[in-house]
């Protein structure tokens, strides 16, 4: 096994896999073994006392010995190549996010086999190291302006394209799942991960080490009210995490945030041990707005160049044509200090041009200005 694989964890793998599939799903015969014999075949006469895969069942349909694929299950050390590994995947109908995750297990995250993941999050590839080179050397240009958090800097540069986006709601998260940087409409959405009033769009200032997106799904009773469909999206998070944390085995901040989560929540306890992982990328979700009420956004996920363990995360509702985006737009407006300055001093200029108006009327010869338009506040 190369340095940076889990041998451990790759036995979990493969066994919780195995013991998901009957032998109806790979086109076995369900009350008899199939070691010793032809697939599905009687095989001795032993008959089938768990529901699941047997070690030679799945043995014959990735073509290996079974006392290989033992060692494997056992978390032994040995190196499988990438076409075993691609072997097993197929015979245990891995999905393409649980592939990747099989090879980050079996090589770590920049050994070979390792860098067939792709899309916006590229958690199977070799850019971990790259990443690493990548924060390392933008460190001294991002100075005091960058957000450091668990040893993560965000180039400023970034968290002025998050500003950018506003009235639509933006973040970014690093490598463990920090909020590295978020405008004022993500924080009001997610009512700022816990730190003061979800009606707060800026709220006081929560610690940065507490800002954590899996933290606060599992820990807070605020994530039930703001995620319509809790279950399914802590569920698809925590896979999503695992396959990221994967990727960063031996950091003792991912590890440390793992012990945690295990402690304080009992989904986590009950989740983890399973290995369900998911693959990053845009879709739905249904959430509930402070002041808007229950609203439907989608999410489009990017993955900064220069950072590749950090992404962009930025919603928008998903139903344009609903005015659920022109809502969105007035309700933030309101709680722009610049905007309501500029629409104030815009009711006072037609203040103004509505009183000129009406005393030019009058102001003919012949005719007298009444008095009720000559004070500026019956002028209306």
């Amino acid at each position: 096994m190369t340095v940076g694989g889990d041998p451990a964890a790759l036995g979990q793998l493969l066994r919780s896999r195995r013991e998901r599939l009957v032998p109806a799903d790979v086109g076995l015969t369900a009350g008899w073994a199939v070691a010793g014999g032809p697939a599905g075949g009687p095989a001795g006469g032993r008959r089938r006392r768990a529901s699941g895969l047997r070690r030679e069942e799945v043995a014959l349909l990735a073509n290996v010995s079974v006392t290989y694929y033992t060692y494997l299950e056992q978390g032994r050390p040995v190196r499988p190549s990438v076409q075993v590994l691609d072997a097993l995947a197929s015979a245990l109908r891995m999905s393409a996010a649980e592939r990747r995750y099989l090879h980050v297990l079996a090589y770590g995250p920049g050994g070979a086999g390792g860098t067939g993941g792709t899309g916006a999050a590229g958690e199977a590839g070799a850019a971990g190291e790259a990443g690493a080179a990548g924060e390392a050397g933008a460190a001294g240009e991002a100075g005091a302006a960058g957000a450091a958090i668990a040893g993560e800097r965000l180039d400023p540069a970034v968290g002025e394209l998050v500003q950018r986006l506003e009235p639509f709601p933006s973040l970014v998260k690093g490598r463990r799942w920090d909020v590295l940087a978020a405008n004022p409409a993500a924080r009001e959405l997610f009512g700022d991960w816990g730190a003061g009033s979800s009606s707060s769009s800026v709220g006081p200032a929560w610690p940065a080490g507490e800002r954590n997106l899996v933290r606060w799904m599992f820990t807070s009773g605020q994530a039930r009210e703001i995620y319509l469909e809790w279950e399914p999206e802590a569920r698809a998070l925590l896979g999503r995490f695992r396959l990221a944390a994967a990727r960063h085995p031996d950091d003792p901040d991912v590890s440390a945030l793992i012990a945690e989560l295990l402690r304080d929540s009992e989904h986590v306890r009950d989740w983890w041990p399973r290995h369900d992982v998911a693959a990053i990328g845009s879709g739905s979700k249904k959430l509930r707005h402070p002041r808007l009420g229950p609203m439907v956004y989608t999410h489009v996920v990017l993955q900064v160049a220069d950072s590749p363990d950090q992404t962009l995360v930025t919603y928008s509702p998903a139903a344009p044509g609903s005015g659920q985006s022109t809502a969105l737009r007035r309700c933030r407006r309101r709680n722009d200090p610049l905007v309501a300055w500029r629409w104030r001093r815009r009711g006072a200029s037609r203040k103004r041009l509505r009183r000129r108006h009406v005393i030019g009327e009058y102001a003919r010869p012949g005719h007298e200005v009444p008095r009720a338009h000559s004070s500026p506040v019956r002028a209306r």
